[in-house]
């Protein structure tokens, strides 16, 4: 066997990185085949280099051994760039990852004006980030959150706030954002929220009207409310609040507590995608947990202080 042609099947035996990070396999498949091709080139041209051995002096060409000692250093080289090209890949994930809280620390959101759902008296929250153009967003919205809503909000053990994030890769959803907060002028939020949620096409002049007389709003007044763009603030606000905690896909979830007065969340936890209905369930569990335990601790405090004297 010509060694050139036999190095060349050895270096497609290579390990493939057990890592799958974006890229590497890429990378390893291309600097592979380069060396590939060079040895295969190697053992093409060799003979004819053979044939003009007479007419001059020519090198002694490389040994097996030291060919496959030359592949060996290659792949050491290849492996080397990779676990930097790993680590860089970390690196970077790590900066974009969302401001979440530190242990023991507390993350506190204003959610006071925005559309919520449930029991004013409910001090287990929940901060939704949604875009109504985004499949995943649709799919939440549709499956699960109806039995969140089941279970948590109208039972009134969870009241469930809503804000918008319309991604720049969803043209329509800034104009939709706005067609919900106009509905809700007349109390209609949430069931343009179900509608937009459950129809994701786009929204022509025929569409929207359609929409209006079937939420039974006075077109009128929402003609004028959405002619206004009065929420276009209102909303990329909400979009630059995102932004600062690091979220930049939705939907995401802010789960947490409620100040007395019901306009401050304090996050404990934050959930980026729609991970399932028992992944809710165990977060809000574990938070009613910790609410009423901290509700009976401060309830058994006042009653022991106005059993004393001074």
């Amino acid at each position: 066997m010509n060694p050139p042609v036999a190095l060349s099947f050895l270096i497609f035996t290579v390990p493939p990185s057990q890592d799958r990070l974006p890229g590497l396999s890429m990378i390893l498949t291309s600097r592979t085949a380069c060396l590939s091709f060079l040895l295969c080139f190697a053992a093409a041209v060799s003979p004819s280099r053979a044939q003009q051995a007479g007419s001059g002096r020519q090198a002694p060409a490389p040994s097996l051994q030291q060919q496959v000692d030359d592949l060996k250093e290659g792949q050491r080289q290849i492996l080397e760039e990779l676990g930097a090209i790993k680590t860089l890949l970390k690196d970077r994930a790590a900066e974009g990852k969302p401001a979440l809280p530190e242990a023991g620390a507390r993350l506190s959101v204003n959610v006071g004006g925005e559309p919520f759902k449930g029991a004013t008296r409910a001090r287990v929250a929940i901060l939704e980030y949604s875009d109504f153009d985004c499949p995943f967003c649709a799919r939440y919205s549709n499956q699960i959150f109806p039995r969140i809503d089941a279970d948590y909000v109208r039972a009134g053990k969870v009241k469930y706030f809503f804000r918008d994030l319309p991604l720049p890769v969803h043209p329509h959803a800034l104009f939709k954002a706005q067609v919900a907060r106009c509905a809700g002028e007349q109390g209609k939020f949430w069931e343009a929220h179900d509608r937009l949620f459950a129809d994701q096409r786009p929204l022509d002049e025929a569409s929207l009207a359609l929409l209006v007389k079937g939420l039974g709003l006075d077109a009128a007044a929402f003609n004028a409310s959405l002619a206004s763009g009065k929420y276009a603030e209102n909303i990329r606000l909400s979009v630059a609040s995102a932004e600062r905690m690091q979220i930049k896909g939705a939907p995401a979830f802010l789960f947490g507590t409620l100040s007395t007065d019901g306009q401050v969340l304090s996050v404990t936890k934050v959930m980026l995608g729609a991970e399932g209905y028992d992944a809710f369930k165990a977060i809000l569990d574990e938070l009613l947990g910790a609410s009423s335990q901290a509700a009976t601790t401060a309830s058994s405090a006042q009653a022991s202080a106005s059993s004393t004297c001074g």
